[in-house]
């Protein structure tokens, strides 16, 4: 796993099966991004077994086949579609693609489980929103700045057992580095991967309605804008927004492309959970000037000022029970709703968005 790049940020756990070996089949198609490797990685710690994958670049599919020996290269994507099999594809596509990728696999009578975002305008998500209505399958988005890190993983648990009473504000900040000479060139194609907001804002959109509770937001403000790249023009590599809860609750979110060079990590993630009865701050990836690394929480409450460094003890169970909800098709990962909700804020968010010059 890169701790410099991203894009290329895959996470390890321990094996935790919920199921017998065989028992749940999945494919990997369209390996745009390197986020595939940490789905992957997610569900076959959990249990399910690699067989296929599919992408229409041979040196893409040689390194994925390399990184996870025995899965079976196919010549189209039809022919995972076809496969009665499957009971899953993951996929990380061109960010524009998504969308229209995830209804053939839903028409096709299978799950989907998607990198964010999830998709780029408001009409993909209103035809995967009838697509799910139509088929009854899934349309997952793996958000893994909640889902594979394992201190915001311990944070969820902590809120909703109320260590913190109810939750006030939810601030989540997630800087990246750009890394441009490896970037692909739709990533500063504004079309083809959204805007910031719609890209990585969407992890912080989604956290804010895990950890607070909401189930839908007003966005109050939003501005993008491109301060260190004129190169170029189509990057924003700035942004931030300020949302209100339906049930009151207040989101702040920044989100850049600004990690500078000396940083051991490729983004200072950080969230910070404020409650009526204490509050929580996540340290993700990195301490500054320390030599210990991510997933650090800080917990205050009115019973304990406490540090908690979490790495390797929590494990990510998000994987386990998607597996266990697509055999027995309940909700208990996350919520269809919940992931088309966190796609539609981030959506709004970027639409409503002012240029900063």
């Amino acid at each position: 796993m890169s701790s410099t790049d991203g894009m290329n940020y895959a996470p390890t756990g321990k094996p935790a099966p919920v199921v017998k070996a065989g028992e749940f089949p999945f494919a990997a198609a369209f390996l745009d991004h390197g986020h595939i490797y940490g789905q992957c990685n997610g569900l076959r710690e959990a249990g399910g077994e690699l067989r296929y994958v599919y992408d229409p670049d041979p040196a893409r599919v040689a390194q994925f086949c390399k990184t996870y020996p025995g899965v079976k290269p196919v010549d189209s994507f039809e022919r995972l579609l076809e496969n009665p099999e499957i009971k899953l594809i993951a996929a990380a596509a061109v960010p524009s693609e998504r969308g229209p990728i995830g209804c053939r696999v839903l028409q096709a009578g299978k799950d989907y489980f998607t990198d964010k975002c999830p998709f780029t305008t408001l009409d993909q998500l209103a035809e995967a929103r009838r697509a799910v209505a139509a088929t009854g399958r899934k349309y997952m988005v793996y958000f893994s700045e909640r889902l594979h890190v394992e201190s915001a993983v311990f944070a969820g648990q902590l809120v909703h057992e109320g260590a913190i009473g109810k939750v006030v504000q939810v601030m989540g900040f997630g800087p990246h580095r750009l890394n441009a000479p490896t970037r692909p060139a739709w990533f500063f194609e504004r079309a083809k991967y959204g805007g910031i907001l719609c890209d990585i804002g969407s992890h912080q959109f989604e956290q804010f309605l895990y950890y607070s509770g909401a189930t839908d937001a007003d966005v109050v403000s939003a501005t993008v804008a491109n301060k260190a790249n004129p190169q170029y023009p189509e990057l924003e590599d700035f942004g931030e927004a300020h949302l209100i809860g339906n049930n009151g609750a207040t989101n702040f979110i920044r989100v850049d492309w600004l990690t500078p060079d000396a940083s051991r990590t490729w983004g200072d993630g950080r969230t910070f959970i404020l409650g009526t009865e204490g509050y929580i701050e996540l340290r993700k990836y990195i301490e500054v000037g320390r030599g210990e690394g991510g997933d650090q929480l800080y917990l205050v409450n009115n019973k304990v000022e406490q540090h908690l460094s979490l790495h390797g003890k929590v494990g990510f169970p998000f994987f386990g029970e998607l597996i266990l909800d697509i055999l027995n098709r309940t909700e208990k990962a996350m919520t269809q709703e919940h992931a088309f909700k966190a796609a539609e804020l981030c959506l709004l968010a970027q639409k409503k968005a002012s240029r900063l010059s």
